[in-house]
């Protein structure tokens, strides 16, 4: 099998993919292990839970701040969310086995390919919801940079509102257990429109007022 074909495997799922069994190790890894440690020993404070859909017509979109915070999103949710993991991961064994389970899925981050928005629109069809970090990577504190449009190409494409999620203080924990206190605030669903520029300058201006940060264009 070429490595092309290989990546397009794992960057398609079909709605059955998002089985019970995924989701019950989802939970075990998000709500048992990472979450009594955030509540416990980081002090999660969490703001604006009633802002979340009751259905799954959205996308979350988070800053990124540490390799905590895709637990932390999934455990603050309660419920399934689907990362993309670029494609480079899927090349190793055990970090495939992880991902599968986890419900992420494969993306070229050169190009938004077909078979990402495929499964997007798959996930409409199941209960689970797609977790994005439009920065791409993890960020300073203090500030939002480094930005991408794909998230609200997809919202567009997809026709799904975007739920905006300010995360701080996962930097800190990180090195030092009681030392900080991870903050989540989760602001109103930013509607779809043909406007992407739009979507990504009210996605700014929300992680702004939710985080404090400050934004900075590249």
């Amino acid at each position: 099998m070429s490595q092309k074909k290989q990546a397009n495997n794992y960057s398609l799922r079909e709605p059955e993919f998002f089985n019970k069994w995924r989701r019950l190790f989802l939970f075990l890894v998000t709500n048992v292990f990472y979450m009594i440690r955030f509540k416990l020993v980081y002090r999660l404070e969490v703001y604006g839970r009633e802002n979340i859909p009751s259905d799954n017509n959205f996308i979350i979109a988070a800053n990124h701040l540490s390799t905590l915070d895709p637990p932390l999103v999934c455990g603050v949710m309660n419920r399934g969310v689907a990362y993309m993991a670029k494609k480079e991961l899927f090349e190793n064994l055990f970090m495939r086995w992880w991902l599968d389970w986890l419900g992420a899925f494969a993306v070229d981050r050169e190009k938004l390919g077909v078979s990402t928005i495929k499964t997007v629109k798959n996930l409409q069809k199941t209960d689970w919801v797609l977790g994005i970090f439009p920065q791409g990577t993890r960020q300073e504190a203090g500030e939002i940079s480094n930005i991408t449009k794909g998230f609200a190409s997809l919202a567009k494409s997809t026709k799904c509102g975007i739920l905006p999620v300010g995360i701080t203080g996962t930097q800190e924990v990180k090195r030092i257990p009681f030392s900080g206190k991870i903050i989540v605030r989760i602001g109103e669903v930013i509607p779809y429109t043909d406007n992407v520029e739009n979507m990504v300058k009210e996605w700014e201006n929300s992680i702004e007022k939710l985080t404090g940060f400050k934004y900075i264009e590249n």
